[in-house]
């Protein structure tokens, strides 16, 4: 006599059910879904509203910081595209063999710059260097930051800040955010004097200002690549990565501040 299914095992195989009908549903309902760098949130918006206006189809974009959207699609999410503001977590899902072969493209870049909040002094000046003291700077304050051993902004920051020679001192006043959305929202509201995020991001929230920008030779290079996950791979999903690499879509990200890679 076969024995009944446990109530776990039961919940489980429910659960992977409804994960491949909402799948189906979505492609079927003309539903492209597109993991994004959190950085990417803006331009992303505003290039899914403009796809839908041209066809009638919908992106649907899931922001996180890099690490957690690989770590789900390890797991198996159901997405089709990803979008990565480090390509080393793109690296690792293609070693995964997790992408579609011949897709992917480094498609933006970007730079981290310093900020600080709404409560910073308006003639409070830094000029970004080996002699800066941003340890005493912030005095009682933290320095916000995205995950600086995970999430891409968290480790092109802390590269910078090595690099630099000013690691060390800044540590134990840094704030760790999910992702660098987080870590911008922590100095928009005052919780955070000053924190290290994109220049696209400080761009995006009027509550902060930029006070200088990272050399560039103080971390990697910033690039996103994207690229189509294998078990999305589809006649739609391929129309939505056409659209994401266009013109059309170039000049928005533009718009937002990113680099186009490659130009």
């Amino acid at each position: 006599m076969s024995r009944p299914l446990s109530r776990a095992l039961r919940t489980a195989v429910a659960s992977a059910a409804f994960a491949a009908l909402g799948a189906v549903s979505a492609l079927q309902a003309g539903t492209t879904t597109v993991f994004a760098a959190a950085s990417l949130k803006n331009a992303m918006d505003e290039i899914a509203a403009d796809y839908k206006a041209e066809t009638g189809n919908e992106i649907l974009p899931s922001y996180a910081g890099s690490s957690k959207l690989a770590r789900q699609i390890q797991q198996g999410a159901p997405a089709q595209i990803f979008i990565s503001a480090n390509p080393g977590w793109m690296d690792t899902l293609e070693k995964d063999g997790l992408l579609v072969d011949g897709t992917r493209v480094d498609l933006l870049l970007n730079s981290i710059v310093l900020i600080a909040g709404p409560g910073a002094s308006a003639d409070l000046s830094v000029k970004i260097g080996p002699d800066t003291d941003l340890a005493t700077l912030l005095g009682d304050g933290r320095l916000a930051m995205a995950l600086v051993d995970a999430v891409p902004a968290g480790i092109y920051g802390k590269a910078a800040l090595s690099s630099l020679g000013l690691w060390d001192s800044v540590e134990p006043k840094v704030a760790q955010a999910d992702n660098v959305r987080a870590a911008l929202r922590l100095v928009g509201s005052g919780e955070a004097p000053m924190g290290i995020v994109y220049a696209t991001d400080a761009a995006a929230d009027p509550q902060v200002r930029v006070l200088d920008t990272f050399p560039a030779d103080s971390h990697p290079a910033i690039v996103y690549p994207a690229a189509i996950l294998k078990d999305g791979d589809s006649d739609q999903t391929r129309a939505v990565f056409a659209y994401l690499t266009s013109d059309a879509a170039r000049a928005v990200f533009k718009a937002h501040g990113f680099g186009i890679a490659g130009e």
